[in-house]
This record gives structure tokens, C-alpha cells and sequence, in this order.
């Protein structure tokens, strides 16, 4: 076992420093000893965290291969846009360093299935930075799944429902700083040319992990349905004017795209991208539908069988009775990292798998799997909605895999390990 872990670090836009100042920086036994990045100004912003943290200074490239070719470096960290992540990892695997890449969706199956290639070709890691994997709430669904209170499941819904046109895809556009560099964001690129499920995993991660998906289960199916694509372009004219160059692009992206999948278990799961008309809140809707109870983010609440109806709000009763132990030791030393502490969970999910030479809590055929979602709705939505087959990633293996990583972090089993610490902060 590693007592320090060196990393190579992969992008400090604005997600990619987020998590470099408020988790990986924090760490006594990680050392970020290379940052690759072409923009200069994020590399001082960089350099600035590293300062003010009083952490010894990474060396900055501009050249992934520095990081590749580095013996010293342990895992690379790819905080890169959606399009380069593919083959940044499938190229760090190669060079024998655990890799972990940030959420999204591939561009293409064939990249999810060289990804798979690689990683039994080579047996390096590959792991998602699924943060939601590890929220309170989900883990909270997947204790009471692993203690039969929800009896056998049946349905799991989820969304990323968050209104993204004036703080993502536009967020750049609307800033006379940034307007004035002329910089676009990489994800507006993907509303312009596709039509598809482009953020499934925030949902899809704790709902595969909730039904055992590739250890003992499998999606099978997967349709999806869009609406007409109006949001966008209705901002851009507000926004810019109606004859300004964003309000004539012909955006390909519906507003709303529901997505259905089966599972060779008999479950069904419907997921919802919500992302371009204004709403009132954001929501991940999850939820899980046994035949002993249920648990619903939107009204807050888990309801067992024997309860009397109707139940709201109950959750923080339900906390103190079902929490995770993950989470139950969290609360007691003080959540911290980012969006509820789930940001510093992965994180920490992905350092010790590093330090002890292990398989990662959420590992290459989970990754694939949730990034196959996006080019298999943009398959279904152009036929009309009709089913298309959910490729199997494990090749047969997911009906008899080898034992799950035993661990604190661990997601298929509940697992408590008082000996590893949860906050390990320099």
C-alpha cells in the first residue's frame, strides 16, 4: 500500500479547478505533481491555488506526454471537455497509470468499446468521477436496497433536470470578459450538432449501482423520445437579438429527451434531460420503486411498507434510522468539497483505490456503460424512438463477476472500514 500517491492533472477550466482547490489539493497523501493545460490563464489560476494552499508547485505543460512519460506519476486526472477524454484515457491506461475521467458521454460506441479493450488489455483501472454515486440520498436508496427494506425492485427514475442556458452553455457569451476573448462553450457545440441523452450519468450511476447493473444485471434496451428543440434558440434571441449569430444556428438539441431502458432482471429505468427551457428548480428525480416501498426525491421521502399514507418530508428521519455508514461517519467529521461533500467522496473513492493497488468502486465496464447512453439515444431518437439493443461491455462477464472491492467507498455491498479515514486533509 502507497501511503502517498502522485497525480497528473488533467484540465483547470472551470469544473477541473473546482475540484483541484476544494478536494485533491486538500489531500495529505496526494501530490498533484504536473498540471497539463494550453490556456494560459487558467494556468495561473492554478498556480494561485497552489500558492495560497502553500502546496509544493506541479509542473505546468502544455503536453500530455509529459504526464504519460512521467514514472513517477501514479494516476492522471482528466478534467478535460467531453470530446478528448476518450482517447486521453485510453492513452493513460496504456502507460500503466489509473485513470479517472469526469462525467459526460461519449461521442461515439466505438470509443466505449475501446476503452473496454484497453482496459483488458492492459488491466489499468478506469474509473468515472460519478459524484452523485456517493450523495447523501443515494446512498442513503442503495443502504435500504442492500438491506431488503425496498423489497424487489421494479423502476428507477432519474433526471438531470437544470436549466443550463445562461450559466453553462451561454454562461461564457453573456460575460463581457469573456465575450470579449471570443471563447464558446464546448458543450453549446454539442446542442448544435446532436440530438441525444448527453447527460445521463448523474442519474444513471446510482440507479445502475442501486440494481446491481454489470454484477448480476444488466440494461438490455434502452428508447429514447425528444421534443422539438425551441429553448435554445427562443434565450439566444432574447439574449442577443434575433439576428444575432446565435439566435440563426439551427440547434439539433430537444428541450426535453425521456429515455426508457430494461434490464434482463425484468426492471425498468426512465431518465429525463431537461436542460434548455427555464424551470424552477433543479432535480435529479431519483427514485426507486420496490415491492416493500419506495424512496422519492421529489416529495423528500421514503415510504416502507406498513407506513400510512401520505409521507413527505420524512427524509431526515430516514437518515438517522438507514444512512449509509459512509455517511453517517461523513456527517460526524463535517461534509466538505463541493455540492454536499459527494465531490470529496469520489475523490477520496478513486485516491485509495490508487494507494492500495485495487479495482476502482466504479470501474471501466460501469464507466462505459453510462458513457454509451449518449450514442445510443441519438441511435433511438433518429429511428423514431424505436429500441435499440444495449451493447454488453462485460461480454457475458456481468452474470458472473469476480468479487467486488471490499472497502469503505465500496457501491455494490455496505461496507464499513473504521480504519480508513474519510478526511485526510494536508
Amino acid at each position: 500500500m502507497k501511503t502517498k500517491i502522485k497525480i497528473g492533472y488533467v484540465g483547470v477550466g472551470r469544473r477541473g479547478l473546482h475540484i483541484l482547490e476544494n478536494c485533491f489539493i486538500k489531500m495529505n497523501d496526494v501530490e498533484i505533481t504536473v498540471i497539463c493545460e494550453n490556456v494560459d490563464k487558467r494556468i495561473e489560476m492554478a498556480r494561485k491555488v497552489f500558492a495560497e494552499n502553500q502546496r509544493p508547485m506541479p509542473k505546468f505543460t502544455k503536453c500530455y506526454d509529459d504526464i504519460l512519460t512521467d514514472p513517477e506519476i501514479d494516476a492522471v486526472v482528466i478534467m478535460t471537455g467531453w470530446d478528448s477524454r476518450p482517447k486521453m484515457a485510453k492513452a493513460a491506461m496504456l502507460a500503466g497509470k489509473y485513470t479517472a475521467i469526469e462525467v459526460g458521454c461519449a461521442e461515439t460506441l466505438d470509443e466505449c468499446f475501446e476503452l473496454i479493450s484497453v482496459y483488458e488489455q492492459t488491466g489499468t483501472p478506469l474509473m468515472m468521477l460519478e459524484n452523485c454515486c456517493y450523495g447523501r440520498r443515494e446512498m442513503l436508496a442503495l443502504n435500504l436496497v442492500k438491506q431488503g427494506l425496498l423489497g424487489e425492485l421494479v423502476h428507477c427514475t432519474g433526471a438531470y433536470s437544470h436549466y443550463l442556458n445562461s450559466v453553462e452553455l451561454f454562461a461564457e457569451m453573456l460575460s463581457e470578459k469573456e465575450k470579449a476573448e471570443g471563447v464558446t462553450h464546448y458543450r453549446l457545440r454539442h446542442y448544435i450538432e446532436k440530438n441525444r441523452e448527453n447527460y445521463p450519468t448523474h442519474e444513471l450511476g446510482p440507479i445502475c449501482k442501486v440494481l446491481g447493473i454489470n454484477r448480476g444485471n444488466r440494461i438490455i434496451k434502452l428508447s429514447s423520445f425528444a421534443s422539438k428543440a425551441v429553448g435554445i434558440k427562443s434565450f439566444a434571441e432574447e439574449k442577443f437579438g434575433k439576428d444575432s449569430e446565435y439566435a440563426k444556428i439551427d440547434y439539433k438539441q430537444g428541450d426535453i429527451i425521456n429515455t426508457i431502458m430494461t434490464c434482463d432482471g425484468g426492471e425498468t429505468i426512465s431518465i429525463t434531460l431537461d436542460t434548455t427551457v427555464p424551470r424552477a428548480y433543479y432535480s435529479r428525480n431519483f427514485s426507486v420503486r420496490g415491492t416493500k416501498g419506495m424512496m422519492s426525491e421529489e416529495r423528500l421521502a421514503v415510504f416502507l411498507e406498513g407506513m400510512e399514507e401520505p409521507v413527505r418530508d420524512n427524509e431526515e428521519e430516514m437518515y438517522e434510522k438507514y444512512d449509509h455508514p459512509l455517511h453517517a461517519e461523513y456527517e460526524k467529521v463535517g461534509a466538505r468539497g463541493g455540492h454536499g461533500g459527494m465531490d470529496w467522496l469520489v475523490c477520496r473513492a478513486f485516491v485509495e483505490a490508487v494507494k492500495n493497488g485495487t479495482n476502482t468502486p466504479i470501474d471501466a465496464y460501469d464507466t462505459v456503460t453510462w458513457l454509451a447512453v449518449g450514442a445510443l439515444s441519438e441511435q433511438s431518437i433518429k429511428s423514431g424512438g424505436m429500441p435499440v439493443d444495449f451493447p454488453d461491455f462485460t461480454n457475458g462477464k456481468w452474470q458472473n463477476r469476480e468479487p467486488a472491492v471490499r472497502g469503505k467507498y465500496c457501491l455494490d455491498e455496505i461496507c464499513v472500514d473504521e480504519k480508513v479515514r474519510i478526511v485526510n486533509e494536508g
